[in-house]
């Protein structure tokens, strides 16, 4: 599955790899509680808890929490106004803490093939506490799921990639362009009501500074909480 994974994150890397990069990886654990539903008519939100495991799963390496206010323009298309706080521990020094506001159009695009297939657009402003500029960062991912059984989504298979581009540079440390991509592998599993588990394999390529490249292979579990 890990094979998979970066073949397909790879071509769209290629173009952005610099010659001669030094590359890291990292083992890591993602785990991801969203709660999300329905407030009054087209008004819907999402709020998440998003613990991340680094350096070989032995420590907290980021600390996200993130909500966001909707409004569904159709059965298909929704445009929500968020924001987000994340803290990163560093050892033996203050953390740092990113501060996040940012606007998303989640969009069903079709049901090719006997799956879904749909398009999250999201557009972030961040700010952190070890400087003071700005950055815009736009993310664009494509999500593709299918039932393992016609006719049932108890288990789905479920691959999604997301690109991340930076459209300003700042004194933090933040490049404009390439950023990063991720790419997921696994299995959407239905629970009671139209909750869902996801659990699989992410892989995460991230254009660092110096022209040094990290790859973190991440042990991925989502569990989606639906009213």
């Amino acid at each position: 599955m890990r094979r998979l994974a970066m073949s397909l994150a790879l071509p769209l890397y290629l173009a952005a790899l610099p010659a001669q990069a030094d590359t890291s990886s990292d083992e890591q654990a993602w785990v991801n509680l969203t709660a999300m539903g329905s407030v009054s008519g087209n008004l819907v939100y999402f709020a998440e808890w998003q613990p991340r495991m680094g350096d070989g799963i032995s420590r907290l390496d980021q600390m996200l929490l993130r909500g966001a206010v909707g409004w569904k323009l159709s059965s298909n298309v929704t445009l929500y106004q968020g924001y987000a706080h994340v803290v990163m521990p560093l050892e033996g020094r203050k953390d740092v803490n990113e501060e996040r506001s940012f606007q998303q159009l989640s969009w069903t695009l079709g049901k090719p093939w006997g799956g879904e297939l749909s398009s999250r657009t999201r557009l972030e402003q961040r700010w952190r506490s070890d400087g003071d500029d700005m950055s815009w960062r736009l993310r664009e991912m494509l999500r593709y799921e299918k039932p393992l059984k016609p006719g049932s989504d108890a288990v789905n298979a479920l691959v999604y990639s997301e690109a991340f581009v930076a459209l300003n540079s700042t004194d933090w440390g933040a490049k404009g362009g390439f950023d990063q991509i991720r790419t997921f592998l696994g299995a959407e599993l239905g629970l009671k009501g139209a909750s869902t588990v996801e659990l699989g394999y992410l892989n995460q390529i991230i254009d660092q500074r110096g022209g040094n490249t990290r790859v973190n292979h991440v042990a991925s579990i989502s569990l989606f909480l639906r009213h």
